[in-house]
């Protein structure tokens, strides 16, 4: 498996789609589980030390102390994805408010897809594979442009 996704809860689902629907495009393995900083640490634990991933998408709302959490339990890349709630400011700051020597990449809220994608990048930094996927992918999204911009202009 080349990413493991750590949902806080089973209502970040939602989010965790974007970013399940751009692996399988660019062809990245993933798994996804679901493990709560605050209430089951021990799962995170055991969830960070048996996991074969190169690199974790962390997605949490609220405190958002997950992804925090993983990072400090692994040396490998950990990618936060603040969710969306009544307090957003809250769970972006806990993203990207991490303490020196524990980096967390923070993506913005409810950006699944962004994850996946930087997770992939960092995974084609030695995969060709993965690495020709994301310039075809690239590739997509400035044809969609260019299929817009001729919409609009008519």
């Amino acid at each position: 498996m080349s990413v493991q996704i750590v949902l806080g809860s089973k209502s970040d689902l939602k989010v965790a789609e974007k970013a399940t629907e751009v692996l399988k495009e660019l062809g990245v393995e993933y798994r996804i589980s679901v493990a709560s900083a605050h209430r089951t640490p021990e799962l995170v634990d055991k969830l960070v030390r048996e996991a074969d991933a190169e690199v974790f998408i962390a997605i949490a709302g609220l405190s958002a102390a997950l992804p925090g959490v993983v990072a400090a339990r692994t040396s490998r890349p950990v990618i936060g994805v603040p969710v969306s709630g009544a307090l957003n400011l809250d769970a972006i700051l806990s993203v990207v408010q991490m303490p020196s020597g524990i980096p967390v990449a923070a993506v913005g809220l409810d950006r699944g897809e962004n994850a996946a994608i930087l997770a992939a990048q960092i995974l084609a930094l030695k995969d060709d594979r993965v690495r020709e996927a994301l310039e075809a992918h690239r590739t997509k999204l400035k044809e969609k442009v260019a299929r817009d911009s001729q919409e609009v202009d008519g």
